[in-house]
């Protein structure tokens, strides 16, 4: 499968999940992890963790592997690896304390999805 249709099944889960505030960071040839990062912003901890389950059920159903999800549900952040594309669920608690964005902006190329 390429990238970009991993891309692509990752950002429209998000949007049938109602994510909000969606950042794509590409990070390719800067991260050793990762081509690109997503970031969205959930309502709430439920929220947070319906978009991850919604995201790893679509993910499973066009035969990707999901290397890890990673973060409790109390947490306010979780994050779901697909290997090529990461993607952090954050309410905007987490999002604004952590600054992902601010800290990837400096060395790579940002895209506001929606």
């Amino acid at each position: 499968m390429s990238k970009k249709n991993l891309s692509q099944i990752c950002n429209l889960s998000l949007i049938e999940s109602k994510a909000k505030d969606t950042l794509s960071i590409n990070v390719k040839g800067i991260s050793s992890f990762a081509d690109e990062i997503i970031i969205v912003t959930a309502n709430s901890n439920r929220h947070a963790a319906a978009v991850s389950e919604k995201l790893v059920e679509n993910l499973k159903k066009n035969n990707i592997n999901v290397i890890g999800v990673e973060g409790e549900i109390e947490s306010g952040w979780i994050l779901v690896d697909c290997g090529d594309v990461v993607v952090n669920i954050m309410k905007q608690d987490q999002r604004d304390f952590y600054d992902l964005e601010g800290l990837w902006s400096e060395s790579s190329f940002l895209k506001k999805l929606n």
